[in-house]
Formats: structure tokens, sequence, C-alpha cells
């Protein structure tokens, strides 16, 4: 029988935390959750894991989990889930980890229309550096940047394709009900987010 982890009810983060400290132990869980955003939060966990994860919405609005792997494939993904992507462009090698924190969509307190044109040019100017940032997280009015239409969607695909990892909030997105219309990045959860960030050689928030 699976570890049966009942994680309904609780907000980001906790049941991703609850989920990864029991596949530390057990190759095969069942975590019991009440809302679609805990879901895809758990089908990236399960992603990131290697594992394999399948997902029964009952009648009363919830869902359960079903996540499980091979013992050697527990092992190893649990070594190397936050090692995966260091190689992936020359401009973010070395252990200087920078970490870019957007937490608005304007930049500075003040004038809101001089903030939001200081914002394009921040981010504008992260592609001229000598080196890249590693990881680029926005939260809270910060993900609005992040849409379709946004003004510095074709900067944030540039840095995305030349390797910068594109952390969104996703309690954020869907507050904002924004979800469906993100055009860059990936949508991503508080754990994820609090590992990057205290992972950082360096944190820089514009």
């Amino acid at each position: 029988m699976p570890e049966v982890v009942d994680a309904k009810g609780l907000e980001c983060p906790r049941p991703v935390i609850m989920a990864r400290k029991a596949l530390e132990e057990n190759d095969r869980i069942e975590v019991l959750v009440d809302n679609n955003n805990a879901v895809e939060n758990l089908k990236r966990l399960a992603g990131k894991l290697g594992c394999k994860v399948s997902v029964n919405e009952k009648s009363d609005g919830t869902f359960t989990l079903l996540i499980s792997r091979s013992s050697h494939e527990r092992k190893d993904a649990l070594k190397t889930e936050d090692h995966g992507s260091s190689d992936r462009d020359h401009k973010r090698r070395g252990d200087d980890k920078l970490v870019i924190v957007i937490s608005g969509n304007r930049m500075g307190r003040g004038n809101d229309e001089l903030g939001y044109i200081l914002i394009r040019s921040f981010i504008h100017t992260l592609l001229e550096l000598d080196k890249l940032p590693h990881t680029v997280i926005f939260y809270n009015t910060g993900v609005k940047l992040t849409v379709k239409d946004s003004d510095v969607i074709d900067d944030l695909k540039k840095l995305e394709d030349a390797g910068t990892g594109i952390l969104i909030c996703g309690t954020c997105a869907d507050y904002f009900e924004i979800k469906d219309k993100i055009g860059a990045g990936s949508i991503s959860n508080m754990y994820d987010i609090t590992e990057e960030m205290a992972s950082a050689s360096r944190l820089v928030y514009p």
C-alpha cells in the first residue's frame, strides 16, 4: 500500500513539502488535495524527481495523486534535482549564482509611470550582462510582467532561451487570474522559489 499524505485544506507550499518528504522514504505515495493549484504543483514535483503520476478527481472536488518510481530513481533524483540545469549556458556557470527577485511591475516607489519605465529598462539590461542571471523570480504584481502582451515579454523569452530560469509564483498568478495568459517562464510554487533563493550566492531585488 502506498504511503498516504493528506494535504487537503493546506496552502502552497505545504502539499509539496509533505509529498517530497514522503518520497524520501517511500517509492509510492498517495497525496490527497482539494485544489487545482496543489495538483499542478505536485505534478511538477513528480516530473522534477522523475516520478510517474496519476490524478483521480473525485465527485466531492478532491483529488488523489498516486506518485511512484523505483528506489534507485528516488535516490538519484533526490541527489541531483537542483543541479540538472547548472550547465545550460556558459554565461551562467560557476559558483556565482545570481538570482533576481521581482516583486512588482514597477521599480522603486513614487511615480508609477516612471517605475514601469524603469522595470522595463532593468529587464532589458539583464540581457547585456557578461553573466546572465541563473534565475529570475516573479511574485506579487511582478507576475503581470510575464503575460503574453507584456512590454517585456520578448526580453523574458530571450533570457529563457539563453538559459535563465524564469519562475512565476503560482499563487500570485491565480490571484490575478492570469495563469492562462503567461507568455514566458514556468508556474512554480513557494517551496521551489524559497529553495532557489536560499541557494543563491547573490540575490538582487530591483
